[in-house]
């Protein structure tokens, strides 16, 4: 690999060195990685720390609060990035992380750990923002580019993946406020290599920039309406509260498109939208997200609370998933660039998500282990394929100055589309299993362990699962039975919700065709400074 030339320094000589951009892409690595497992890790320690903290009225919200923060601040922090450089939000992310960490794990209420929580979200934010928009400002070239977006690609899906299983062993052996704690190693890693390697790149050089802060809070202010809206319409229904949000978010974003248009200096440049291969690609983005987040959340669920595997059981067979995100994204590297049409890839990779989750429409408890391990071998194979070609075909279309604000909308759009797949494949879980419970104790709702039966975290929780049993044994009833039943009717309700992700991966595969033509081998388009309203 050739030294690369940094976009401030040739004017003085001065080069990249290969170990430079070694250290700088494995700090950037150190940094995903802390937010990926983030993500995920939490989950499986929340029932411990609502046993602990009494807070059961927030528990949705400690999800809610950092979710909430991170879609907010991604897009205003990749635009900031554009403007002033990406290595001080970089650095000034990692410093919020790690302070948010901390306050996690200090908290000594419910409350206290929602709002450390948004601190975490903010961090996190900032992090997609500018992280992932690092690499193209390295490498220029496409080619490079794709190889080092493996590497990224894979550390973020694999992180993802192993989130849940490391939160369980490290509540299990270590107590939950340790899994706050976790990345703060990987957090002072990344912080030593960016700042000794990563350079610091403005490709704005003009000394007056009008920051749009009414874009920002228009953002904030509908990002956030709709965050909330996917978090209470499953729970509420459509309640007064419920529908005040949806009209409020679609406001917003109406507000937002209008002040757009008029601001001298955009946060989100319509020309962006304007452009049909980045539109496309922030859609396909959408729908990726909502099969990584449906993978990554209810395939475990069907494992531990379908099935009755522990979670070290479930961690272990869900293991080619995040195995084959790392092999997905290496083969990707190898076949796209040779390919006359990349957007092939973007077929193959939707088609084997697609054939992962019919598989699992399908699965029952005795499905052999190989043949569960075989489709989530095509799934993380599918996900290694989609998700770094969306990145790069979207840094490809963006040219220079659009290249922060294109990466994170891609970030965003991916968390967004998380949001919502697991908001309707969760509504239509919940519908399907609590159906199921009545067709088989049509009598549940009026016997004393009713309620907690139709709370699935029974079947994924060996604690609460004791204690109902013991409870039942009192009555001179048979809980396991009662449990074994509700895991049955649990399977069919996956089976229903998964039904509806196939869906989504059919006409994502579908929706390829109208992505244009990317040429991985011609230079990035050049635009003005102005671009947010130029042609």
């Amino acid at each position: 690999m050739s030294p690369i030339p940094t976009p401030h320094s040739p004017q003085h000589g001065r080069i990249l060195s290969v170990r430079h951009s070694v250290f700088a892409v494995l700090g950037l690595c150190f940094v995903t990685v802390m937010v990926a497992i983030d993500q995920t890790v939490v989950g499986t320690a929340l029932p411990t720390v609502v046993a602990e903290l009494n807070g059961f009225k927030l528990y949705a919200w400690v999800a809610t609060a950092y979710l909430l923060a991170s879609v907010v601040t991604v897009p205003v922090f990749g635009r900031l990035g554009d403007f002033y450089g990406r290595k001080p939000f970089v650095v000034a992310s990692i410093l919020v992380f790690v302070s948010g960490s901390i306050l996690c794990g200090l908290a000594d209420s419910m409350l206290h750990l929602v709002l450390a929580r948004a601190v975490q979200g903010i961090g996190a934010g900032m992090v997609l923002g500018t992280a992932f928009a690092c690499i193209p400002d390295l490498f220029p070239d496409p080619h490079v580019r794709l190889r080092w977006q493996i590497l990224f690609s894979a550390a973020f899906g694999i992180a993802s993946g192993l989130g849940p299983t490391v939160g369980g062993l490290v509540t299990q052996y270590a107590g939950w406020r340790a899994v706050f704690f976790v990345n703060i190693p990987l957090s002072v890693a990344g912080l030593v290599l960016i700042l000794r390697y990563l350079p610091w790149m403005r490709h704005r050089t003009d000394s007056r920039i009008r920051l749009d802060w009414q874009g920002a809070l228009l953002i904030a202010l509908g990002f956030g309406c709709l965050q909330l809206f996917v978090e209470l319409l499953p729970r509420h229904g459509l309640s007064a509260l419920v529908a005040v949000l949806a009209v409020v978010c679609v406001g917003s974003l109406a507000t937002l498109l209008w002040w757009e248009k008029r601001c001298p200096e955009p946060l989100i440049p319509l020309s962006m939208l304007r452009d049909r291969r980045i539109g496309q690609l922030f859609v396909l983005s959408v729908f990726a997200g909502c099969l990584l987040f449906v993978l990554l959340f209810y395939v475990p669920l069907m494992l531990q609370g379908g099935f009755g595997m522990s979670p070290r059981e479930a961690g272990l067979t869900i293991t080619p998933l995040v195995v084959c995100i790392t092999l997905g994204s290496i083969l990707n590297g190898r076949v796209v660039t040779r390919l006359r049409q990349p957007v092939l890839m973007l077929y193959a990779g939707f088609i084997l998500l697609a054939l992962c989750i019919a598989g699992f429409v399908m699965t029952s408890r005795n499905t052999p282990g190989a043949l569960m391990a075989l489709y989530l071998v095509l799934g993380g194979l599918g996900l290694g394929i989609v998700l770094p070609n969306l990145t790069v075909f979207g840094q490809q279309a963006a040219g220079q100055t659009l290249l922060g604000i294109v990466t994170a909308m891609l970030q965003s759009t991916r968390m967004i589309g998380g949001m919502l797949g697991t908001a309707l494949v969760g509504t239509l879980v919940t519908h399907f299993y609590v159906q199921g419970l009545h067709s088989s104790y049509p009598d549940a709702g009026l016997q004393p362990w009713g309620d907690a039966l139709r709370d699935p975290q029974l079947l994924v929780n060996p604690i609460v699962q004791n204690e109902f049993v013991a409870r039942l044994s009192a009555l001179g009833i048979d809980g396991r039975v009662l449990i074994e039943g509700a895991r049955a009717a649990l399977v069919d309700a996956l089976h229903w919700g998964l039904v509806a992700a196939l869906v989504v991966a059919a006409v994502a595969a579908l929706w390829v065709v109208r992505v244009p033509a990317v040429d991985l081998n011609s230079p990035a388009p050049s635009r003005g400074s102005q671009d947010g309203n130029g042609a």
